[in-house]
């Protein structure tokens, strides 16, 4: 018998290497955020996010293509998450928005603890599993919806529409407590499916990802704050919807397990009723007749001939079926 052959070390390494590599390069991007948000470079910031986000989802695609997923990987991965999806949007919002002087900082932290939690959260309890939902608000949804805002503000649509006129130095605050609600919350939101050809589900992935590469070529700006606001509101609607259905199906199962049981008790009533009056019609339909027993069969000299012995069944048929 031949030995198999010796695995070539040197391509399993760069397996292992090449989604951490990409993981460090969303950490990269992810600096490089909140470098030019310190020197009012926004736009430029929320483009780093964005890429960052690129590089986060192409990591763990690559990791379970090659079957080189771990515990460092996930680790790493949320690490990174922490600084490219909480601190950079967060203080992209700071220097971009925010009164400098006042407190308004402490939106900032509230964001970035609810992103540490999420992904603390995700990696004891989901993390590594195969998953059709996020338990909470995914902290790259969170990160992009901040880091795309100014994005959107400098484009016609916002500006030359009602949009303009909203408070949005006020409205961003509770944007900002309304992410870190979710992102620490039990609402569901769906899991980008995988892109194929052969389910319907595959091809919504396909679907999905052909129009966002279409619409960060063509319409970047007018795309993305939108897109990730109707993402979180989806979610909202979602759990709302599905709350309201258990508790009216609740409600319904109730209902119908009590109207079975009445029914089952009048049938039985009936039952008992009827046949206390057939016994008190016929009192021979009360009493159990009695089987006659037949005698043995006699010989030809008038004898009784002996019974045959019955069959015995062995202790293991008879106590077993």
């Amino acid at each position: 018998m031949t030995p198999p052959p010796p695995r070539n070390t040197k391509v399993r390494r760069a397996g292992v290497l090449f989604p951490s590599g990409l993981t460090l390069l969303n950490l990269f991007f992810g600096m490089f955020a909140i470098v030019a948000a310190t020197r009012g470079n926004f736009t430029q910031a929320g483009w780093f996010v964005v890429l960052g986000g690129v590089m986060d989802v192409l990591d763990g695609r690559v990791a379970r293509a090659t079957n080189t997923g771990g515990r460092f990987g996930e680790e790493l991965d949320s690490l990174v998450d922490a600084v490219t999806f909480g601190v950079a949007p967060a203080l992209i919002m700071y220097f971009a928005v925010f009164n400098r002087d006042g407190w308004d900082w402490l939106f900032c932290f509230a964001f970035t603890a609810a992103a540490v939690l999420r992904l603390a959260r995700f990696n004891v309890e989901q993390a590594g599993t195969a998953k059709t939902y996020f338990q909470g608000l995914p902290t790259p949804a969170a990160g992009v919806t901040l880091a795309t805002y100014y994005w959107f503000s400098q484009t016609p649509l916002y500006q030359e529409t009602v949009i303009a006129d909203l408070p949005w130095h006020v409205l961003l605050r509770y944007v900002m407590l309304a992410l870190s609600f979710l992102m620490v919350s039990n609402v569901p939101y769906p899991v980008m499916p995988n892109v194929g050809l052969r389910s319907a589900r595959g091809i919504a992935g396909l679907f999905i990802v052909v129009g966002g590469i279409v619409a960060l070529v063509f319409l970047p700006n007018q795309f993305f704050f939108p897109a990730a606001v109707i993402y979180v509101a989806f979610g909202i609607a979602r759990a709302a919807w599905l709350g309201l259905l258990e508790r009216r199906g609740g409600a319904s199962t109730d209902d119908a397990d009590d109207d079975e049981d009445d029914a089952a008790r009048a049938v039985t009533h009936a039952r008992a009723g009827a046949r206390r009056e057939a016994v008190g019609d016929d009192p021979t339909l009360g009493r159990r007749r009695r089987r006659r027993r037949r005698p043995p069969p006699r010989t030809e000299d008038g004898a009784h001939a002996p019974r045959p012995p019955r069959p015995s069944t062995p202790p293991s048929e008879s106590s077993h079926e």
